[in-house]
């Protein structure tokens, strides 16, 4: 891989898809229901972010790295920082729902450079660089053609139950269920951007991403020919929780529809 920055990235996400791997045999041999499951999945999420962390910080010891919310060692203010996810689906992964990734993004100041998102299951890695575009195992990857948000297969993440954003968010998935070709929950954000680069999804949207949620998954879409941008149709969703993301085609629809339902 020539792309030094990129081959340090995917080889993290190796070492804690290997973590993963060990705790999804674990979480197997468990009976449904079981109370150990979530103490199980907890202690891999660590162990694997620990072992994306170890990889980034051997390599790039100046750059910054948050992971989970919390920055790491990476000196005061650093131009380069590392945003990570080990387990994007840990709900998914921690009941044995084979629908998880792991998701680690390379931004310079407020702009993302390189990607990663591993699907460990399928072992499907999405990757990107900016201005070099996407890839699926090494093969280039486009955004869907679909030009009609009444075909559009559109994806979503729905809010918690105590979040305030649960009542809002109904509201526009009642009105894209109505108008959309099909809406999907996969509980998964960064492979559901993914799934939008590789043209799997025509578009997607979400109430209530943190940046280590999205900042991988929006860079492959870009890279992959579609749009991304938050509700307002400002295009750093970095900043806000709020994201759209789709092809080129149902961009402007989708959004459009989520802005009048939300009033």
């Amino acid at each position: 891989m020539s792309d030094p920055s990129l081959a340090v990235a995917v080889r993290a996400a190796r070492n804690a898809a290997a973590v993963i791997a060990d705790a999804a045999e674990d979480l197997r041999h468990l009976p449904a229901f079981s109370g150990e499951q979530g103490e199980i999945a907890s202690a891999a999420d660590r162990e694997a972010e620990n072992a994306i962390v170890t990889t980034l910080a051997a390599a790039f010891p100046e750059h910054a790295i948050v992971a989970s919310g919390q920055a790491a060692d990476g000196g005061s203010a650093p131009a380069w920082r590392w945003i990570v996810d080990a387990i994007d689906g840990s709900a998914n992964f921690a009941h044995g729902y084979p629908y998880y990734a792991i998701s680690i993004a390379l931004a310079h100041g407020p702009e993302v450079t390189h990607a990663i998102v591993l699907d460990p299951m399928r072992d499907e890695l999405f990757t990107a660089v900016k201005a070099r575009g996407a890839l699926l195992n090494g093969v280039a990857l486009r955004v869907s053609a679909c030009t009609m948000l009444e075909r559009a297969l559109v994806g979503t993440v729905v809010p918690g139950r105590e979040s305030p954003k649960l009542a809002p968010y109904l509201r526009v998935f009642e009105a894209l269920s109505r108008r959309c070709g099909g809406v999907r929950r996969g509980g998964a954000s960064a492979l559901d951007l993914a799934y939008v680069a590789a043209g799997r999804l025509d578009g997607f949207w979400v109430m209530n991403l943190k940046p280590w949620e999205v900042a991988a998954g929006a860079l492959l879409v870009r890279e992959a020919g579609g749009r991304v941008g938050d509700f307002a149709g400002g295009a750093d969703c970095l900043r806000g929780s709020d994201v759209v993301a789709a092809a080129p085609g149902v961009f402007n629809a989708l959004r459009e529809t989520v802005a009048r339902a939300l009033g």
